[in-house]
């Protein structure tokens, strides 16, 4: 069986480009954990909590955690995305579906980390962009299956 590793170059500079965002993105989620432990002055490591004399280790601030809880949603999601995107771009997709559909996700963990931990909103607003970009991710997945199999 002969595998073409062809794949078009807009399409492929779409991927390339996104998957830049999300790495961005992600990287963002520490700088933001950093600022919220820097104002409050909590930090998780003894060594670190010396460096200031009012700072203190403490495991559970509830803003603290909320961020690392949507970084750690990012952690869960965005590496297989990255993984399967690709996969799905080796199927010869519709270029117009595919471009929209690395849209979708991108924009789904933008969303998902605004309202989990930047503009705190009632679910279902949490739950509907974590499901878009699951749901991209899924049939992306089926594709890939379908045209390996």
């Amino acid at each position: 069986m002969k595998v073409s590793l062809e794949i078009d170059e807009g399409l492929f500079r779409t991927y390339v480009f996104y998957t830049a965002v999300l790495v961005i993105k992600v990287l963002t989620m520490a700088l933001l954990t950093g600022r919220h432990r820097f104002s409050k002055m909590i930090f998780a490591n003894p060594e670190d909590a010396k460096m200031h004399s009012k700072s203190k280790v403490k495991y559970d601030d509830p803003d603290i955690e909320r961020v690392r809880r949507a970084h750690l949603n990012d952690l869960e999601n965005i590496p297989f995305f990255v993984i399967v995107c690709f996969g799905y771009l080796l199927t010869n997709p519709s270029i117009y579906i595919a471009t929209n559909l690395i849209r979708l996700f991108v924009a789904s963990r933008i969303i998902h980390t605004i309202v989990y931990a930047v503009i705190v909103l009632p679910q279902p607003s949490r739950a509907l962009s974590w499901f878009a970009g699951y749901a991209t991710t899924w049939y992306m997945a089926f594709q890939v299956i379908l045209s390996f199999v």
